[in-house]
């Protein structure tokens, strides 16, 4: 039978097409990825944990030791210009160790709360400098005179240029600016913090390589690979092997000394290498208690005290890097605005305080101590408090502090190389925040970090021995306030990297890690921060609000 025309044949079967093919993740490929991690999972104390009495006492110990370091070096370098003798020097570290103490306890119980030691800092060199060089052709009945009138103007400036500080800090002004930050300027500011210390690592060590060398190699293998060899050798090692190589290293360097090994060679060799050139143990009294006006009245002079406000400035952006590092190697949380604020004014108070009892230099937070917050895997705060007691209690019997501030320098920058080193690494794991492939970003990091080192470099090639800066106008003071700011590797990094990533396509919030970094620039903004920013003894309830 044929086929009508009115039979209908069935649709041909529709082709489905496949999807594109999908090129696999070669990243996934090749081996795991890590998501981003708000708080550091290694350590084996954080802020608000405290490891046994015993290992809590060396540890502050070991947080007194670094700070030493850079006490030592600013009293070293700063006094013998002033006119000072050794027993000035012995005075002037007992006062700076005893303000350290003073201002670690302040910051770590109504401050930031963050385990960070408040030490000496060079932020203040070149307004010292130029207080120096004001009384230099003055004519003074005795070198001493000359000193003591110095420290009488650093007196001065130091108080009136402490509310600096205490007006930025306590308006919530110095808050409010960080809120522009985010991951993308975070990462060179704290990278500077570290890497903008770089001629206190090296450079100093290099001055007795045969004493700074093997212990920067020692502390290396004691601390990383030596404690692998045992379960308690590694608990050991990891907390304290920071003690155990500057004791074997220290007594090396007296061996050296005593049999005659640097008897023909240099001064500036035998100043660095030698274990009795420091003349302290001899020279510092056995009691003495630091007491206010105790150089006598402070000078006020305005040229001074505007060389002293760019210093303190200084101090403050340095601070501020120092404590986000900090909250990364304590694991707290990034610290919001309105503790960075509080701490700022803080810091104001304690450079007043520092004013009054004749300190050489303010403090700012130390950026070693908090590397080795790194070194050990401990974050505790108790610790850094006890340290607090150790830097009191030497800085009154001054025999006991001298005889550890009698360690060479060199010992010290070989810790420092390491120290350092931590806290700039610190610095980058802010990066995983914000979006690493992003082209814009890598302009703004890439140009924040490299004038943060360029710029300052500029300037210290710059600058004279007697501390004239590149700038150079009739006015002294403008001079000192420009040439001061420009010489910190991270007030550079804070200008350059805010200006650049809220000016240059800002509106890309998620390539700038902005949804991250929001919640924790307010008091609310995320459940932990009361947990490791709250006042102790709940003094929350009977503090103003602009407080907290």
């Amino acid at each position: 039978m044929g086929e009508t025309e009115n039979h209908h044949h069935p649709p041909p079967p529709q082709q489905v097409v496949p999807p594109p093919f999908a090129p696999p993740n070669l990243g996934l490929s090749r081996g795991p990825t890590w998501t981003p991690a708000e708080q550091l999972h290694q350590l084996q104390y954080c802020i608000h944990s405290n490891p046994s009495w015993p290992q809590a006492l060396l540890l502050a110990f070991q947080h007194y030791i670094v700070n030493l370091g850079t006490t030592v070096l600013i009293a070293s370098s700063i006094v013998p210009r002033m006119g000072g003798d050794h027993g000035d020097k012995a005075r002037v570290i007992q006062v700076l160790l005893f303000m350290s103490g003073i201002n670690t306890l302040l910051q770590t119980l109504i401050g930031s709360r963050l385990p960070t030691v408040m030490g000496a800092s060079f932020a203040y060199l070149l307004p010292l400098l130029s207080i120096i060089n004001d009384y230099t052709d003055e004519a003074f009945t005795s070198e001493h005179d000359r000193f003591v009138r110095g420290m009488r103007t650093i007196q001065g400036s130091l108080i009136v240029s402490s509310f600096v500080n205490i007006i930025l800090g306590y308006s919530r002004a110095w808050g409010e600016m960080t809120r522009l930050f985010s991951p993308i300027v975070v990462v060179p500011v704290v990278c500077l913090v570290g890497l903008g210390l770089f001629a206190r690592g090296f450079p100093l060590l290099g001055n007795c390589v045969e004493i700074g060398l093997p212990m920067l190699i020692l502390l290396v293998i004691s601390q990383q690979y030596l404690k692998r060899i045992h379960p308690r050798a590694h608990l050991i090692l990891e907390r304290f092997a920071l003690l155990l190589c500057i004791g074997i290293i220290w007594a090396f360097a007296a061996i050296l000394t005593v049999s005659g090994a640097y008897n023909n060679v240099k001064t500036a060799t035998k100043q660095s290498c030698r274990t009795d050139r420091s003349y302290l143990m001899s020279s510092a009294p056995w009691i003495k208690i630091p007491y206010p006006f105790q150089w006598g009245t402070p000078i006020f002079r305005a040229s001074h005290v505007f060389g002293m406000i760019g210093a303190a400035l200084v101090s403050s952006a340095e601070s501020t890097g120092t404590f986000f590092a900090a909250a990364r190697l304590s694991g707290a949380t990034a610290p919001p605005a309105h503790v960075l604020s509080r701490s700022i004014g803080l810091q104001g108070v304690g450079m007043l305080i520092e004013g009054l009892f004749g300190s050489l230099v303010g403090t700012t937070a130390s950026v070693e101590n908090v590397g080795l917050l790194g070194l050990t895997h401990i974050g505790s705060r108790r610790v850094v408090q006890i340290s607090t007691g150790f830097m009191i209690f030497f800085s009154i019997f001054g025999k006991f502090g001298a005889f550890f501030a009698s360690i060479p320098l060199p010992i010290f920058a070989a810790i420092y190389c390491i120290l350092l080193g931590i806290v700039a690494a610190t610095g980058i794991t802010f990066v995983q925040f914000a979006n690493n492939n992003s082209m814009r970003n890598i302009y703004v990091l890439g140009v924040s970090l490299f004038l943060g080192l360029s710029i300052p470099q500029y300037f210290a090639m710059n600058t004279t021995y007697d501390g004239h800066g590149p700038v150079r106008t009739d006015a002294g003071w403008f001079n000192d306030i420009l040439n001061t700011i420009f010489s910190s590797p991270a007030t550079v990094a804070i200008i350059v990297g805010t200006m650049l990533d809220n000016t240059l396509e800002a509106k890309h919030v998620d390539d700038r890690g902005v949804p991250w970094w929001k919640p924790f620039q307010h008091s609310k903004g995320d459940v932990r921060t009361e947990e490791f920013y709250s006042y102790p003894l709940r003094l929350n309830e009977y503090m103003p609000t602009r407080f907290l």
